[in-house]
């Protein structure tokens, strides 16, 4: 059986990091760019994870430039512009690709897990979302027009 806990990427710093360090947490993975109307979405995310860490929600931001060029910047420049343009401090990992034949083996699993509208698994654009229970298995996916605000009510079912 497979999990989210059972994959490993490259945070942000150029690290090896596991998922299985965030067992028993409710993650909210997120495809993010910095160039993107849906940009100021970094507020919402960074809000959720400041209000719901200490229950145990841990967002987890994927740098991707797979969507109109808008994650152009390498790790250092993506890093510097989420810090000083949104504050935001919940992790980040290294840019990878969410679609096609070089998608990060975590995007493959999410998108079998949950596919997406009218049967379609690809990822659409950036911000698209997936809320995976402690448990470590999918349990929803959002468009990128859901904000995070809106995920509140799904988030709190998944902490309880």
């Amino acid at each position: 059986m497979t999990t989210a806990f059972d994959f490993s990427a490259q945070d942000i710093d150029g690290q090896s990091r596991s998922l299985a360090d965030y067992r028993g947490k409710v993650l909210l993975i997120v495809n993010v760019a910095s160039r993107c109307g849906f940009t100021p979405q970094y507020t919402g995310l960074e809000k959720l994870w400041k209000d719901y860490a200490d229950r145990g929600l841990v967002v987890l931001g994927f740098p991707c430039d797979q969507f109109g060029n808008q994650e152009p910047g390498d790790e250092a420049e993506i890093k510097n512009f989420c810090s000083l343009t949104y504050d935001v401090d919940f992790p980040l990992f290294a840019k990878i690709d969410v679609n096609g034949a070089q998608a990060h083996p975590l995007y493959k699993w999410l998108k079998e897990e949950k596919g997406g509208f009218l049967g379609i698994d690809a990822i659409k654009w950036n911000f698209t979302k997936f809320l995976v229970g402690r448990d470590g298995k999918v349990r929803k996916r959002y468009a990128p027009t859901d904000t995070p605000e809106s995920l509140a009510k799904d988030i709190e079912a998944a902490l309880a």
